[in-house]
């Protein structure tokens, strides 16, 4: 059974355009339901975060410098710090245990 690529790359292509132009064809009037509208909200966020969460735990030389970076990260974003405050601090944090841990 021979494989063609042609045909794989013209059915995601056809999956991927369906999923854009489905949804600006068949809704047409403004979604009104609040939990859909929540959803919608939410859905880049997510779409980040599980992209993301698997490589700051990946990317480091250990999994454990790469939690601790994460919780550091966590808590500085709870206490408002800015983005490039806790992307430095979390920097540190990774170099500083990479440093004296391995």
């Amino acid at each position: 059974m021979q494989h063609n690529p042609y045909l794989y790359i013209a059915v995601m292509a056809g999956v991927t355009y369906l999923i854009r132009v489905l949804p600006l064809t068949l809704i047409r009037r403004e979604i009104k339901n609040r939990t859909i509208r929540s959803f919608l909200y939410y859905v880049p966020y997510v779409t980040l975060a599980v992209m993301t969460f698997p490589a700051m735990l990946d990317a480091t030389g250990s999994p454990w410098s790469g939690a601790a970076a994460l919780l550091a990260g966590i808590a500085l974003a709870w206490c408002g710090r800015s983005l490039f405050q806790v992307a430095v601090a979390v920097c540190a944090v990774v170099f500083v245990l990479e440093l004296f841990l391995c």
